[in-house]
């Protein structure tokens, strides 16, 4: 088997990191449970571009116990768990591409490595898998059922492909899906970024005057995490209805320019480019701390921070730079404008995981089962595919909810009954 990782010999912690996010991946688990029995992915190949973390990793098994040929690279540079990748390989089987702090030329190649795989299938969690195929390898794009993909980001990259008719295959936008963004986006991003920022700085957030740069489901989760740790919450936007739902739900609201001056941190989270510029540094506090939540590393401006730097103190802690600006203010970069959550952290806890990569491993089959009912374009989760994997959440959970009577549902579907 070839595979690219850090070190085999991680491979025992791997493991017990692996079956602790097992234990609380309930509905992941019933949907293993019959892709061994039915192998519904059986002889498709299927190479995937997603963080190697343990919970991942209880989602490539179960696409392996489906009968899926599977290849995985990282989708981040910094977001692989060393020990997880090995245990994959080592205790799986299951090649892997990853090593944890891998420069831009080794992540490319490790996708290039997934790619070499020839997929019939593809994952993606930001779109590198998806893109790199359509510039380097487009004669490949006939022999793909479909991809699927994890991101607000990738998402936003995909329907601008479908826009100019640049996609070429299929795509289910399992970002879009309610039991991927209303939870994972939302309560799994919101409490691992407040973990990766802590781990990294061992800050104080009560009291703190945070900035949260985006308010869609990322940023709401983030924002009333900090709320309820203490901070005061400011929101920055340019979606005018967002904006007025932070307001209305409790947030100071205002431009980035006017944050910039009484923030003590600043987090992005809005899949676009250059959110945090160097007029905002020029205006920051001293010692202001600097994050990104997004996928890629381009919300905040970098190289334009590090051209007008005076000095650069590397490492002052494992995941922060410190940047002395000419009005002699610090500035302290988080991860080098990774996403936080993952880079200095563990990302999103298995438990809200759980409901993302069940409902992916359901698209996953659902591609396969209608590859030819399918154009280049991109789809939304099926609504039956939701209800489901919401249904055995609450399941585990032991909650019950109530059922329409019959009554009830002819009120629902006619229109003659008014007051």
């Amino acid at each position: 088997m070839n595979y690219d990782i850090k070190n085999i010999d991680l491979a025992t912690q791997g493991k017990r990191r692996i079956l602790w996010a097992e234990n609380d991946m309930p509905v992941l688990k019933i949907v293993r449970e019959r892709f061994e029995k039915e192998k519904p992915l059986a002889g498709k190949r299927l190479s995937a571009c997603l963080h190697i973390t343990a919970e991942t990793a209880n989602l490539a098994i179960t696409l392996k116990a489906g009968g899926a040929d599977l290849v995985m690279c990282a989708s981040n540079p910094l977001s692989t768990q060393d020990d997880v990748a090995a245990s994959m390989v080592k205790d799986y089987n299951i090649p892997i591409f990853a090593i944890k702090g891998e420069d831009t030329e080794t992540y490319y190649q490790h996708i290039k490595a997934a790619i070499d795989h020839s997929p019939h299938i593809t994952m993606d969690d930001g779109a590198d898998l998806v893109s790199t195929i359509h510039f380097d390898y487009p004669e490949m794009s006939s022999q793909i059922l479909g991809s699927m993909e994890e991101t607000t980001t990738g998402v936003i990259r995909l329907r601008a492909m479908e826009r100019d008719a640049a996609l070429k295959f299929p795509v289910i936008a399992v970002n879009d899906a309610m039991t991927k963004n209303l939870f994972d986006n939302r309560y799994g991003t919101g409490q691992s970024t407040v973990d990766g920022i802590i781990r990294a700085t061992d800050i104080l957030l009560a009291g703190k005057n945070v900035v949260v740069a985006g308010y869609g489901w990322c940023g709401r989760g983030f924002a009333n995490r900090c709320r309820g740790m203490g901070s005061n919450v400011i929101i920055t936007e340019v979606d005018p209805i967002r904006a007025l739902e932070a307001a209305m739900d409790g947030f100071r609201v205002m431009k980035m320019e006017e944050a910039s001056v009484i923030g003590d941190l600043f987090c992005t989270v809005t899949g676009d480019i250059n959110v945090i510029r160097m007029e905002h540094f020029e205006k920051m506090r001293d010692n202001a701390i600097v994050a990104n939540s997004g996928h890629f590393n381009v919300e905040i401006d970098i190289p334009t921070l590090k051209k007008n730097a005076v000095e650069v103190r590397k490492g002052i802690r494992e995941f922060v730079d410190q940047y002395i600006l000419k009005n002699g203010r610090r500035i302290n970069l988080l991860a080098d404008g990774r996403l936080i959550n993952l880079a200095a952290a563990e990302g999103h806890p298995a438990s809200v995981m759980d409901m993302s990569f069940a409902t992916q491993a359901m698209a996953t089959e659902y591609v396969v089962k209608n590859a030819t009912t399918f154009e280049a374009k991109v789809y939304n989760v099926p609504v039956e595919i939701e209800q489901w994997v919401a249904r055995l959440k609450l399941q585990s959970m032991n909650i019950s909810i109530d059922e329409l009577t019959a009554e009830q549902k002819e009120y629902l579907s006619s229109w003659q009954m008014g007051t």
